[in-house]
């Protein structure tokens, strides 16, 4: 008996698309990041470009899990509503098609800035030859069953990879082969009660897998950042647990970044808490007191900041 594919429902494909998402094959997706827009213009760049030197307008910002995912962050700009919390116990798409189809559809999205008054033909055409996948976008990308052969086909095409996941994953993570360029997991909360408050999981298990994860983290010989998205009222709280969390994990970096009041955050938190960068740099620094941990870097419009034991010299790309 063959199994059906892992597909995307035509009414959320529809609602996908008409948010700019380009969806490849059954179940993954593309949609360009602003920055990648902003950056073609020479109207400024992302912050991971200001933080790790990726180009903003080389950045394919995709995800091979669309809507599968096992939380619903209250401070995530997708629609929860939308997402399957079931594992892709389905057909899945050959990596090699799905980056094929990824890197169409971006050059798709682009088409329309070669004419543009604004952009260098130099940059445009840089912008066709993607240098660097964001395996984030959408869904909880660790749940695409061939993870390892898609970053191998990324890394085969001499793309460096920023894989994004939730942390609850840790059996996935152990066995990553290729391990990604670098390595990004999203530190929700600092204690189980105020993590079941802000990501409203679908696994009862959730929180300790996340404690796997950090638990594994050392063992993983790549780049990695803890990251946060701070929501007031809900985990913008106990600065000195993340900084032992962090701690902890051994990552290189910790990224200390404000929730945005975009998409279908606007639908659940009120656009007047979001937290300006005053509030996310004090919030650094409350993590960094009594320590030898650093504040590295910032970026202001972005409301982020990068915390580091050092300010190493090859955190450039």
């Amino acid at each position: 008996m063959t199994r059906d594919y892992c597909e995307i429902p035509k009414k959320i494909k529809s609602k996908l698309e008409k948010q700019q998402y380009r969806i490849a094959g059954h179940h993954s997706a593309v949609k360009t990041c602003v920055w990648l827009k902003h950056s073609l213009k020479g109207e400024g760049v992302c912050y991971k470009s200001k933080f790790y030197g990726i180009n903003s307008h080389r950045c394919l910002q995709c995800t091979p899990a669309t809507i599968w995912c096992n939380l619903k962050c209250v401070f995530c700009w997708r629609s929860a509503s939308w997402y399957n919390k079931e594992r892709m116990n389905c057909m899945v798409d050959d990596p090699s098609e799905i980056v094929d189809e990824l890197i169409d559809q971006q050059r798709r999205l682009i088409a329309g800035y070669k004419a543009h008054l604004t952009v260098p033909e130099e940059k445009y055409e840089e912008a066709f030859e993607s240098k660097h996948a964001a395996i984030s976008l959408s869904g909880e990308p660790t749940f695409y069953p061939r993870i390892n052969e898609l970053i191998e086909e990324f890394h085969s095409r001499e793309m460096t990879t920023f894989l994004v996941t939730n942390g609850t994953t840790p059996e996935v993570l152990e066995k990553l082969d290729p391990l990604p360029t670098q390595l990004y997991v999203t530190m929700i909360a600092p204690t189980e009660e105020s993590f079941e408050k802000t990501a409203r999981p679908s696994d009862k298990n959730a929180w300790e897998k996340i404690k796997e994860t950090i638990d594994l983290l050392p063992s993983l010989k790549t780049r990695k950042v803890l990251r946060l998205t701070l929501v007031p009222e809900y985990n913008m709280i106990k600065p000195e647990l993340y900084r032992d969390w962090y701690l902890k994990s051994e990552a290189q970096f910790l990224e200390v970044k404000g929730f945005m009041s975009v998409g279908d955050a606007r639908q659940r938190l009120p656009y007047d808490i979001m937290p300006r960068f005053p509030k996310i740099y004090d919030f650094s620094l409350q993590i960094i007191e009594d320590t030898d941990l650093k504040l590295i870097d910032e970026k202001e419009d972005s409301a982020v900041t990068l915390i580091a034991k050092e300010d190493y010299s090859w955190r450039y790309l």
